[in-house]
């Protein structure tokens, strides 16, 4: 399912993850596992819901997506609960963070799945609760002007700092991955521009052992 970085390549990368509170992994999903999975996610929207709001806690920044939790992603798909906890990612996790990387005890964020399909819908800003997301793209916009970007400042955790200066926008495509040290990274996703565009991703949340329990209402508000 996974195309995982060979272990010669851990060190830059972890270098470079050190350095910027992100890192690529291009090509993370193998193309069998890309079918395997987007298909799974399809099945998986039918029960996904529909937000429209602001999120109190992180500025009034908006939220137009639509999403499903990871305890109803728990009960409807074994195989992604099991590519959670594959043992070979969390080793490649903890090799890049420098120390051990666990999973989540919190049922509703430690997998959940994002749809962006609508003109308009974006992840607005935010830091997240645990140490590390792991995200993997299903769809994505095939042109960095579609929208859907990631967009974060290295570094920084202050909401306001993505409008200042050294703050970067990246554009992925289907297969990839990337980790964001998220918990103190600010970062969100910049709004689709036009009708037809998908963007479908899985964020596996992870933390360090001795550090569990949400520190935010953001996850109960967009998942439960």
């Amino acid at each position: 399912m996974f195309s995982l970085p060979v272990p010669q390549r851990w060190e830059s990368l972890r270098g470079r993850f050190s350095a910027d509170g992100y890192v690529a992994l291009p090509g993370l999903i193998s193309p069998s596992g890309l079918a395997e999975l987007g298909g799974e996610a399809r099945r998986l929207e039918a029960d996904a819901v529909r937000r429209d709001f602001r999120m109190p806690d992180m500025a009034d920044s908006p939220r137009h997506m639509t999403t499903l939790g990871g305890h109803q992603i728990a009960r409807a798909s074994p195989m992604i609960t099991r590519l959670y906890a594959d043992r070979d990612l969390l080793r490649l996790l903890s090799s890049l963070l420098g120390r051990a990387v666990v999973p989540v005890h919190d049922p509703v964020e430690r997998h959940v799945l994002n749809v962006l399909h609508r003109p308009g819908d974006t992840h607005g800003t935010h830091t997240d609760d645990y140490p590390l997301a792991l995200v993997l793209f299903l769809e994505a916009p095939p042109h960095q002007t579609d929208g859907g970007l990631l967009e974060f400042h290295p570094g920084r955790g202050a909401l306001d700092a993505l409008d200042a200066p050294g703050a970067r926008r990246v554009h992925h495509r289907p297969a990839d991955g990337y980790l964001l040290r998220s918990d103190v990274t600010a970062h969100r996703v910049t709004p689709l521009e036009r009708p037809g565009l998908r963007r479908t991703v899985l964020n596996f949340a992870y933390t360090t052992p001795g550090r569990q329990g949400a520190t935010t209402s953001s996850a109960a508000l967009l998942y439960d």
